[in-house]
């Protein structure tokens, strides 16, 4: 393979997702790719091992794996995977690269983002006209809760990664006062990503259900979807909310980040509940700044549809590694 061409992977929580990648004249060009559970393999060399076994052909000579942590000196422990780490001198390795590059799973989405076409992503509010230079946020609730952005001022770009999912959760009326206030009994302090994940979709069910004095026989953030789908009424209050929840932390990140080129929200839930989120207070929260409602008015927010958002991201790397 040549230096534009290698092995790519997103590694959360709950998945292993590895592809291999070309990148040519700017686009790129995604075969390969499978879905792998991160609970089926004791480690992510194990499972990055099993890939390359079905793979026609001999693996690549260079990898770009995004990783749902912080890096630090070339080494990953993810947050929500406990057990599971990577090492950059590890990949090269166990997968026999010559090169290997490990990064936050949310600098390979914001990485993605000039690669997005109109059929990656679904507006959620009203169409909005961006400038042709400006900065672009991405977030979203999986497993976790991510976010990152990237700057772009018509001179160069730039990837601005962090852990915004680990930032405190504000409430924004009296409900979210009481959710916080249980939510503090049982976390101490209370995290954006608490509300904001799949166990976070499990806490606002949960706590709903005991705010109203009602049973909640659901214990699986995937059935509370389904359920509230399907209009089981309190399953359904907690979309509603998590909805609500999540414009006000897009309206924030959009705020801190100057995001007047859009904010894209990625993850495998908000795909699943499009309809939902189109119809709750999503846009309205987002937009509900006082002040600064107008700024963020005219901002456009988006949910990613394609699923290899940050697979493509870590490819855009490819023929850079050394």
């Amino acid at each position: 393979m040549s230096g534009q061409e290698g092995l790519v992977g997103d590694v959360g929580g709950t998945h292993a997702r590895f592809a291999l990648a070309r990148l040519e004249a700017g686009r790129v060009h995604v075969t390969h790719a499978k879905v792998l559970s991160a609970h089926d393999y004791r480690s992510g060399e194990a499972a990055l091992a099993a890939y390359c076994g079905h793979l026609p052909d001999r693996a690549p000579k260079q990898a770009v794996i995004a990783a749902a942590g912080p890096i630090e000196n070339a080494r990953v422990d993810f947050t929500n995977n406990p057990g599971w780490g990577f090492s950059e001198a590890e990949l090269k390795r166990g997968g026999g690269f010559s090169a290997a590059r490990l990064i936050n799973d949310f600098t390979a989405q914001a990485l993605a983002i000039p690669q997005l076409g109109s059929n990656d992503t679904r507006l959620v509010g009203p169409r909005r006209r961006t400038p042709a230079h400006a900065t672009a946020v991405i977030m979203g609730p999986g497993t976790g809760f991510g976010a990152a952005a990237l700057a772009d001022d018509g001179r160069a770009t730039a990837v601005v990664t962090g852990e915004g999912g680990h930032a405190s959760f504000a409430p924004e009326d009296d409900t979210e006062i009481a959710i916080l206030a249980r939510l503090a009994k049982a976390y101490g302090r209370v995290s954006i990503e608490h509300l904001l994940s799949g166990p976070g979709l499990l806490n606002l069910y949960r706590t709903l259900a005991e705010l109203g004095g009602e049973a909640a026989p659901l214990d699986q953030p995937d059935a509370i979807t389904r359920a509230g789908l399907a209009g089981d009424r309190l399953a359904r209050r907690a979309l509603d909310r998590f909805c609500a929840i999540l414009g006000s932390v897009a309206g924030n990140l959009a705020l801190t980040l100057g995001a007047r080129g859009g904010v894209y929200v990625s993850g495998g839930i908000a795909p699943a509940i499009l309809e939902v989120l189109k119809a709750s207070d999503f846009r309205r929260r987002f937009e509900a700044k006082d002040r600064m409602s107008a700024y963020l008015a005219a901002i456009p927010t988006r949910v990613v549809v394609q699923p290899h958002v940050a697979l493509i991201g870590a490819a855009t790397l490819l023929g850079t590694l050394r």
